[in-house]
């Protein structure tokens, strides 16, 4: 599974809010949708968002433990 909750922590620390995102990267609201139900989007809003936050891409997104055990 994947967690963008440090994205989530990110945008707080910054003083910014989902919407303020999706302007700033240029992506749609479904795309947004989907980060906030922590599912998977393309690679290139993936580094848009990296882009635009000046940020690696572990700085927004982690796998977390079930994807991992469900991978072996």
């Amino acid at each position: 599974m994947i967690s963008y909750n440090k994205l989530w922590k990110l945008l707080i620390d910054r003083g910014m809010n989902k919407s303020d995102l999706r302007k700033l990267v240029g992506m749609s609201s479904g795309s947004l949708a989907k980060l906030g139900k922590n599912e998977p989007v393309s690679m290139d809003i993936i580094l848009r968002i990296c882009q635009k936050l000046n940020c690696d891409i572990g700085d927004i997104m982690e796998v977390t433990e079930s994807t991992e055990k469900t991978m072996q």
